[in-house]
């Protein structure tokens, strides 16, 4: 070989990447399984469509077995070979906690499920719609380049519209999912010009490489830098229902299959939130002092606005209890936000606040609408006077949704709730930020009224009679009323809970009681750098 060709092969093997495929394995575990579920769907018949439940279920089990090498160190893959130290795909301790929640969160929401798509969804759509998101999700906080970041975005928030609006024949699905579909091309049209603008700035789609650049940009180029900066916060903050861009919510969470809405209170809310970490801590230092103020701001009005909205909730109209999940989630969202604007102030550690209260929040947020499918199956339209005398009926369920919601309320028995908003206001307090932890601070007195109420409501005595449902009933639903007749009233009947509904709901209690024996896990996390 002469020393051309030589040099000619080497150039050229210099620009092969080899590929970490235990790093990637979790994501890939994920989308394969989905295609199996998808093949599996054009051949089996009809009876034996609940098969691909327990595929899916297996298939989120294997992933989660995935993450277990990924437990400690930092694997790399997909790095540039001029510069090994920028990669797009890296398993370091933020991306595997993130993964364990989101594969953990869509496991639970297939649980939830099980009936359903025996019953009311189309199988085999539902589980490749499902499985197809999490792979996205699992991919997104490993992302390490804004590339790969808002693929993995969009693979994670494509399905999740198909999903909600799978209730075929229902108009409020129907809307459901055409409102979230509207609401977030928006956010990924404005986020995908705020990336091509630091693209503009930068030359480069590699976080690190950004942060490194961001700090030394022209000077006349430093205005479409601050734009593509704010644009793309814009763009996530529709991803994580800040306000103003919440409001697509609530209407979102009714319509939706309830399976489907848990999964977006707690997966989707993590993809955005792991994404606008990334962007701000990882991507963004130089501009702590444009994205700091503004997410400040965000928390604050966003908590707020959450926490009114779901104090005013009426507990006789129809799907309340979910609308008062919905609006909750809002609020919680808020205290979200508060560490990773402390981290424009005090450094990148306080992020670990976020993750703490995630893994809480996702927890108790899961077993609360597995409580609610639970009454759903009797109750259709879910009010929050449905759940009156539930500790007579069914004590278990009811007492596993009391500590659900004192979880979410910071209240004892659920410490691990306590300590995670401990977490936050410590956050807020040592990066300066004193009147955002008094905004948290009043929001959380505020919000221990609705959560009190609905624990209230579960121990009250169970009615004599069943109250009309006419006047709550959207036009379309059935009436409890009709066809009432005015002698004796008949006891409802006590359903079976099928038993993937009881595993979720026992899960989630219990992983939430083991989380309130350990609240260190809480302050462990807040006090660790995870990148």
């Amino acid at each position: 070989m002469t020393p051309d060709v030589t040099i000619a092969a080497a150039g050229t093997a210099s620009l092969v990447q080899s590929v970490d495929w235990v790093a990637i394995a979790p994501p890939l575990i994920a989308a394969a399984v989905a295609l199996v579920v998808l093949l599996a769907d054009l051949f089996l018949p009809p009876a034996r469509k609940p098969l691909l439940g327990w595929i899916t279920l297996a298939g989120l089990v294997a992933a989660l077995a995935a993450l277990v090498p990924l437990r400690t160190g930092s694997r790399s893959t997909f790095c540039l070979t001029a510069n090994p130290d920028a990669c797009s795909y890296t398993v370091d301790q933020f991306a595997f906690v993130i993964q364990a929640l989101v594969l953990g969160g869509a496991l639970l929401t297939a649980l939830l499920a099980m009936k359903d798509t025996e019953e009311k969804l189309p199988a085999g759509e539902f589980w490749f719609l499902l499985l197809s998101s999490a792979a996205g999700a699992a991919l997104l906080p490993a992302a390490r380049d804004l590339a790969t970041l808002v693929v993995a975005l969009e693979v994670a928030s494509l399905p999740a519209f198909a999903l909600v609006g799978l209730k075929r024949g229902d108009r409020l699905s129907s809307e459901a999912a055409l409102k979230f579909f509207l609401s977030s091309v928006t956010a990924t049209a404005v986020m995908l010009l705020g990336v091509s603008f630091v693209y503009a700035a930068t030359g480069t789609l590699h976080l690190t490489e950004i942060a490194t650049k961001l700090a030394d940009v022209p000077g006349q180029l430093g205005t479409v830098a601050e734009t593509g900066v704010v644009l793309t916060l814009v763009g996530f903050a529709f991803k994580t229902a800040a306000a103003p861009f919440h409001f697509w919510v609530p209407d979102t969470y009714v319509g939706a299959p309830l399976p489907v809405a848990a999964y977006l209170s707690v997966v989707g809310k993590a993809v955005g939130f792991s994404g606008l970490i990334l962007v701000t801590v990882v991507a963004f230092p130089a501009y702590a002092d444009v994205w700091g103020p503004a997410l400040a701001v965000l928390a604050a009005l966003t908590m707020t606005i959450g926490n009114a909205a779901a104090v005013r909730q009426a507990a006789t109209r129809a799907h309340s209890a979910v609308r008062l999940l919905a609006w909750s989630s809002v609020g919680q969202a808020g205290y979200l936000l508060v560490p990773i604007a402390a981290a424009a102030y005090s450094g990148d550690n306080k992020v670990g606040a976020t993750v703490a209260y995630a893994l809480m929040y996702a927890v108790v947020n899961l077993g609360a609408f597995a409580v609610a499918a639970l009454v759903a199956r009797g109750k259709p339209l879910n009010r929050l006077t449905d759940y009156r005398g539930l500790y007579a009926e069914r004590p278990l369920a009811a007492l596993a949704l009391a500590f659900f919601l004192l979880c979410l309320a910071g209240l004892p028995p659920g410490i691990i709730g306590l300590f995670a908003k401990v977490t936050v206001f410590s956050a807020a307090v040592d990066a300066g930020l004193g009147w955002l932890a008094v905004v948290m601070a009043v929001n959380v007195v505020v919000a221990l009224y609705y959560y009190l109420r609905w624990t209230a409501i579960l121990f009250r005595a169970p009615e004599t009679a069943e109250e009309p449902e006419t006047a709550d009933a959207p036009a379309g639903e059935p009436s409890a009323a009709v066809g009432a007749s005015s002698g004796p009233v008949a006891q409802p009947v006590r359903s079976r809970v099928p038993a993937p509904l009881a595993v979720a709901v026992a899960l989630t209690a219990t992983v939430g009681v083991v989380l309130s024996g350990l609240p260190q896990l809480a302050l462990h996390f807040a006090s660790v750098t995870l990148f």
